[in-house]
């Protein structure tokens, strides 16, 4: 049987949830012959064949408005295939037309409501929406990462609920790197305590509220690692916050074994999303067995269940960064690395994604 993975930027996985997302399924397949469309401009060097998958390459970016164009022509390409698979709605608008000419089985991974982004304006916002909405309609399968879009879905698709299907995201990825000695140089805070952040830098990850927090506290260090140079508000926090004597702001980091010991040697993990779904830097925490101090919203308390320590504003999470104790971190930590061991492995989650191609 074939398949092809449509949406992403490629494999083998540089960056991205969904890229990170086919790279660990495709160590799990074992009865499909897959494709994987790429975008060539992405790749430093282009292979044919990676984990046993034919790799295809188009010469646009998989981002941006490009990523529409690129979408769709992932899936003329696709039209002799038994499956798609396709990662995000940028292309979804599409599905009515691919629906004529394509015989196969369609399943669409909505992303996290990505028309519900601050960084979108108005008219991306409706595009983005419409093509959420042909991907319900479109598609034979449609895949939530977190029970709050799968509410979502059922609210505003009620009449489509039968095809909604919850596949979240594996984290344990991360725990196949080994441990680094660090060079203290570039790295000074090692063998302090300290919290750590990893994500994009966007107003809504909360960047400007942990911030100010953190910098009411002298304690605790606080690194973040994410792209500063990308847009004004990165640039302006970065500004205002660079010469703290207690907070690290560090540009991203792609090299896993790294990035992963810093995160590992952490005290505490601080998620500041609040749009979308089941966050993949989330659950590689969870995986790592951090203590998760959390953005208050639905989609971060579904994916730890509860069981994290929960903030509004910055008020909120200094006040949990000074008052929470060793014994509490010690037990949000276990909570955290048990829920991760249940449902955020990559056997589960490939499992989920193969039999509904079956």
């Amino acid at each position: 049987m074939i398949l092809h993975i449509l949406g992403t930027a490629g494999v083998p996985a540089q960056y991205g949830g969904f890229e990170t997302l086919v790279d660990n399924i495709l160590d799990y397949n074992r009865d499909y012959s897959i494709t994987v469309f790429c975008s060539s401009l992405n790749s430093n060097k282009k292979v044919k064949n990676y984990k046993n998958a034919r790799l295809k390459y188009i010469r646009l970016k998989a981002n941006g408005v490009s990523s529409i164009l690129y979408d769709f022509l992932s899936m003329l390409m696709s039209l002799n295939s038994d499956y798609m698979l396709v990662l995000g709605v940028s292309g979804a608008i599409f599905l009515p037309f691919i629906r004529l000419l394509y015989k196969g089985k369609i399943i669409t991974n909505i992303d996290g409501l990505e028309w519900k982004r601050d960084k979108w304006n108005k008219i991306i916002k409706l595009y983005l929406k419409i093509s959420e909405r042909m991907a319900v309609l479109f598609s034979d399968i449609v895949v939530a990462d977190n029970q709050g879009v799968v509410e979502y879905c059922y609210t505003e698709y009620k009449e489509y609920k039968d095809k909604i299907r919850l596949i979240e995201y594996g984290g344990d990825h991360v725990l196949n790197t080994s441990k680094v000695d660090f060079d203290k140089k570039n790295y000074e805070f090692v063998d302090s305590e300290y919290a750590i952040t990893v994500c994009r830098i966007e107003p809504e990850n909360n960047i400007h509220l942990i911030l100010e927090s953190i910098s009411k506290i002298y304690h605790l260090k606080f690194v973040i690692i994410g792209n500063w140079n990308n847009s004004n508000y990165g640039k302006k926090l970065y500004d205002e916050y660079r010469n703290r004597d207690n907070i690290y702001l560090l540009n991203p980091i792609y090299e896993q074994t790294t990035l992963n010991s810093l995160r590992r040697n952490a005290k505490i993990y601080i998620h500041g999303h609040s749009a979308g779904g089941t966050n993949p830097s989330l659950v590689e925490a969870m995986n790592l067995g951090l203590p998760v101090f959390a953005f208050d919203c639905i989609y971060n308390r579904e994916t730890t269940e509860n069981k994290a320590k929960y903030w509004k504003n910055s008020e909120d999470l200094k006040e949990l960064l000074i008052n929470t104790n060793h014994n509490e971190l010690e037990l949000i930590s276990k909570d955290m690395k048990l829920i991760a061991d249940r449902r955020y492995k990559w056997e589960i989650i490939s499992k989920k994604y193969f039999d509904l191609f079956n």
